[in-house]
């Protein structure tokens, strides 16, 4: 195809956004191939008879224990676990909770950070994979505990269950809810991350920048390549072509007129259009990144990753735009932020009200950008990244 505006939508915004959340299916069918073996073998229940005595420390029932497996799923089918949970004050606290819970949305951004961050360490990969999910369960904790003493005050009804007897998994079964949730995740990333990444594809095409209005060193290249001076533009002079073109689209526009907002959190103006995106649905980050720095980029024949190209970005002042500050304070970020207007929704039709699932929305948020700004402040302090 010719390389133009067609080409771009096709290459730029709907194979690199949908693709760059689709890569990520394999970890996310290993996630629910395991929760699903909990859940035939009849752990679950014992789980929650294990957990009652910690769990009603922080004002939440036992039987919170399996809506919170679920939610590490998928936070909707957690909440709407939660009506096994007869009492109201119960329910709701863990309705409220149970979104700060790790569910396999977030997981192509914790992949995508510890790849970035320690591609050449798995260990301390791993140890950012496993802290996020840690962090999860302990804000989720805390918040409980927070909700306890304020608004939703009192203590959780005791727990009464009958346990069921251990069984075997059964392997087939398993794999058939796999495919099932696996195919979920698709006709999401089919639907909602392909609208989205199409928006974005043009949010951050146009409108387009006049040459006359491009910055004279780069005109004079450009100028230059036309009249067979030069037969093509260096690598670095391509990038700050894509990068004034970015900054003139809306989608720049749109970046930098919150970048005082985020500017404390170690974030530029093209994250905080990915974050910005992400309220939708929090894996579409990936697709916004893909897009934001993807635009224009000819890989040659070895073909670059999303990861490889964020790490080699620069801040004006030269230094690496992705470092481990940043990349930490934009992990705490998407582990504690509420990020997914679906969930919004089912907390409205579970609780009755528009203000639980605002109250939700509000105080994750916010949980969220302290935490972000605790991290990326603490290690600029201490000189870390």
């Amino acid at each position: 195809m010719p390389a133009d505006d067609l080409n771009s939508l096709l290459v730029d915004g709907v194979i690199a956004g949908v693709g760059g959340v689709v890569i990520f299916l394999p970890q996310i069918c290993i996630l629910f191939f395991f929760i699903s073996l909990l859940e035939q073998s009849g752990y679950l229940a014992r789980g929650a008879f294990v957990m009652e005595r910690l769990m009603r420390l922080v004002g939440l029932p036992g039987k919170a224990f399996v809506p919170m497996i679920s939610a590490h799923a998928c936070a909707i089918p957690g909440i709407m676990a939660a009506r096994v949970i007869e009492d109201w004050r119960d329910r709701l606290v863990t309705i409220l909770v149970l979104p700060l819970l790790t569910c396999s949305a977030r997981l192509p951004v914790y992949s995508m950070v510890a790849a970035l961050l320690f591609s050449g360490s798995p260990l301390y990969a791993a140890l950012v994979f496993v802290g996020s999910y840690v962090l999860g369960i302990a804000a989720a904790l805390f918040s409980a505990f927070c909700l306890k003493m304020t608004i939703l005050k009192g203590e959780a009804v005791p727990l009464v269950i009958e346990l069921p007897p251990y069984r075997l998994p059964n392997l087939r079964n398993a794999l058939t809810t796999v495919i099932e949730r696996a195919g979920v995740f698709l006709r999401q990333a089919g639907s909602v991350i392909l609208l989205i990444s199409v928006i974005l594809w043009g949010l951050a095409t146009y409108p387009s920048l006049p040459e006359n209005e491009m910055p004279e060193e780069l005109a004079a290249q450009l100028e230059a390549v036309r009249d067979g001076q030069v037969a093509e533009l260096p690598d670095e002079v391509q990038q700050e072509i894509l990068q004034a073109k970015l900054s003139h689209s809306f989608a720049g526009r749109l970046g930098h007129l919150f970048e005082p907002v985020f500017e404390p959190l170690g974030f530029d103006w093209r994250i905080n259009v990915g974050v910005i995106s992400s309220f939708a649905a929090r894996e579409v980050v990936i697709s916004t990144l893909a897009i934001m720095y993807g635009i224009g980029e000819d890989g040659g024949e070895d073909e670059e990753t999303l990861v490889e190209t964020l790490r080699r970005q620069k801040r004006p002042d030269g230094t690496p735009t992705f470092s481990v500050k940043t990349g930490l304070s934009l992990l705490v970020f998407f582990v504690l932020a509420m990020q997914c207007l679906p969930t919004q929704a089912v907390t409205k039709r579970e609780t009755g009200s528009w203000k639980w699932a605002v109250l939700q929305l509000v105080y994750m948020t916010i949980l969220a950008y302290v935490g972000a700004l605790i991290v990326y402040q603490g290690c600029t302090a201490f000189g870390l990244g």
